[in-house]
């Protein structure tokens, strides 16, 4: 990544560095600047956009019936949501390459904070999609996130550093579970109509993603050295297109955006429907229905971080097969708990199955952004926005498959949730990754590796020996 900074000073860092002045360790407990205080800035504003998208199923069974939507209507808007996510992510990509991720992020976080806010005033059904799609725009700060990272962290360790940004940050939709109902409840014990009390809910994730997207802008930094500019390219034009270019191109894209689709869009989709299923099936109460679902979005804390450093762990033992292989076998394994989880007719024994279920799929999720960032240098943007609309276009299929207005029930939906799982992670066994000496390869790794260079064109042939 090429990038002008504004000091001519050799920095000092608080954290151990590479010849790029990316760091070589992380250390959550820390906010020194530059590293650390883009880590924290990173995880809590994507933890305020997944806590705004995701604050409107917890609540579900008080919309619906003031709204008198249909089991059809909240489909629909469930798939809205992952479709305006879809063009968000995309799109985020190429911006994070040129005007870098932390202007991205709280530029979209700002933008998307008043639709959140909007839900107040939602009267009819239609607006209730119009909502859920365009809040959903907001997820596309996963892309700056991971971005942000990569741009900060060295290979040894960006496993561990995508997998825990994205996993602390992934818990808001299994915070809002908890939180969102007992805001409502607050607000239900002022004497407030039920009517009112959930649109005044969210007031609270609206002021929230402001909140986090002012301190991005005040206090982040895009990368070790300074701000983020480029100055190689003769207009913003053809540099956007040099790079989607190069981008789209590379066939290990669209293989992990394939991957992602059927780990992280099936959390997205089981988000959706957990709560709202274990009240329907189990006859719980609305309370402890979103105290369950929770569960399955907080188990982020460690399981997402957990992939992280198994991809990294593989990546020193194994090189690039062992980041894949690893991916493999743990998505593999989530698809078979999600099979499972729709046949168990006992409410301990699916909450059970449902939190390794959580483990294993999100874990999948940090093991394919460990793979992410040694695909394309000079696309990571493009390669990181592909792979992560890839995961919302899985949940946009899914959901349109199996939950809305399907003619199987909700626990057949999701075992078939786990059999597509299964089929779309096989692919991943094609990818390949020149391998000159070693079995280690990428372009995070240049600090102190030699480079083989081949067609100064596609930064695929720069690939490194370990």
């Amino acid at each position: 990544m090429e990038a002008d900074h504004e000091s001519e000073k050799a920095p000092t860092f608080s954290l151990p560095v590479d010849a790029d002045s990316k760091a070589t360790v992380i250390r959550p407990l820390s906010i020194a600047p530059p590293h650390m205080r883009a880590f924290h800035l990173a995880w809590l504003s994507l933890f305020s956009c997944f806590f705004s998208t995701f604050s409107i199923p917890p609540l579900l069974a008080i919309i619906r019936e003031d709204l008198n939507l249909t089991d059809t209507d909240i489909g629909n808007a469930g798939i809205a949501s992952f479709v305006g996510a879809i063009f968000s992510r995309f799109a985020m990509g190429p911006t994070c390459d040129l005007v870098g991720p932390r202007v991205a992020s709280a530029t979209l976080s700002l933008l998307t904070a008043p639709v959140i806010l909007s839900m107040s005033l939602v009267s009819s059904p239609k607006s209730f999609i119009l909502i859920r799609f365009l809040v959903g725009f907001s997820l596309a700060n996963f892309v700056a996130n991971q971005f942000w990272m990569s741009s900060m962290f060295s290979g040894p360790v960006v496993g561990l550093a995508n997998g825990v940004a994205a996993g602390w940050a992934n818990m808001g939709s299994g915070v809002t579970q908890l939180v969102m109902p007992l805001i409502y409840t607050l607000f239900i014990s002022l004497q407030i109509p039920s009517s009112t009390a959930w649109r005044a809910a969210f007031i609270v994730p609206a002021i929230f993603q402001v909140v986090t997207a002012i301190l991005v802008l005040v206090y982040g930094q895009d990368l070790p050295s300074g701000k983020y500019k480029r100055s190689n390219i003769k207009t913003p034009k053809e540099n956007f297109l040099k790079i989607l270019c190069n981008g789209i191109k590379n066939y290990r894209g669209w293989i992990l955006a394939l991957t992602y689709g059927y780990c992280f869009g099936v959390e997205l989709t089981t988000n959706n429907i957990i709560a709202q299923y274990f009240y329907d099936r189990f006859n719980v109460n609305l309370d402890l229905a979103g105290t369950i679902a929770a569960s399955f979005g907080m188990a982020n804390f460690f399981s997402r971080p957990i992939g992280g450093v198994i991809s990294d762990e593989m990546g020193k033992r194994f090189g690039m097969r062992g980041r894949l292989w690893g991916l493999w076998v743990v998505q593999t394994l989530a698809g078979l708990l999600c099979v499972l989880l729709g046949r168990v007719n006992s409410l301990w024994g699916s909450i059970t199955v449902m939190c390794g279920f959580a483990v294993f799929v999100q874990a999948a999720s940090g093991l394919t952004f460990g793979v992410v960032p040694f695909v394309s240098k000079r696309s990571l943007g493009v390669i990181s926005g592909m792979t992560g609309s890839g995961g919302t276009v899985g949940a946009v299929v899914t959901q349109l498959l199996l939950f809305s207005g399907s003619k199987f029930s909700k626990q057949t939906s999701i075992s078939l949730m786990g059999v597509m799982m299964l089929v779309c992670t096989l692919p991943i066994t094609l990818i390949y990754f020149p391998q000159w000496g070693g079995m280690f390869c990428g372009p995070a790794a240049s600090h102190h590796l030699p480079m083989k260079p081949n067609i100064a064109d596609d930064d695929d042939h720069y690939h490194l020996i370990e």
